[in-house]
């Protein structure tokens, strides 16, 4: 229940309360808390229950974890077996090596690596005349300007 609370957050907490309902209330504030929560999980578990037990002997196996969005899809994906033929696809197929070779063809650089069908990206000028996508010889970084301290 409290594991994102660091020993640090629990000692302000603890101080913080002290400060707060003072040393001598402070074990009732504590007894009445505790009482409460007792009381919501108890109430939460018999909520359970009844939605089970209305809802029949074909939802035994239902877990009230799995209307998470995401839990419901792992499973599904789990127990499904035609994406066990997407996930071989989605594994040999690279996005990162295919956007680079696109960007390559882009720019009329030599790519990395080959294409899927072995020809080259770059795509060369026809009839001796430019490629205006090509990109214009600039510096790669753009050229900073001097340093003020006066401006800071």
């Amino acid at each position: 229940m409290f594991s994102d609370i660091g020993a640090l957050e629990l000692v302000t907490l603890v101080v913080l309360a002290v400060l707060v309902f003072g040393p001598d209330k402070l074990p009732k504030v504590i007894q009445d808390v505790s009482r409460f929560i007792r009381k919501v999980r108890d109430f939460s578990d018999s909520a359970k229950e009844d939605i089970r037990s209305e809802l029949g002997p074909e939802f035994k196996d239902f877990e009230f974890e799995d209307l998470n969005p995401k839990t419901f899809l792992r499973k599904q994906m789990e127990q499904n077996e035609d994406l066990r033929e997407l996930k071989e696809l989605r594994g040999s197929f690279d996005l990162k090596k295919e956007m680079n070779e696109v960007a390559d063809a882009v720019h009329s650089r030599e790519p990395q690596t080959s294409a899927v069908n072995g020809s080259p990206g770059a795509v060369p000028a026809v009839n001796g005349t430019p490629d205006l996508l090509k990109k214009q010889d600039k510096p790669d970084t753009p050229e900073r300007p001097p340093y003020d301290s006066d401006a800071t």
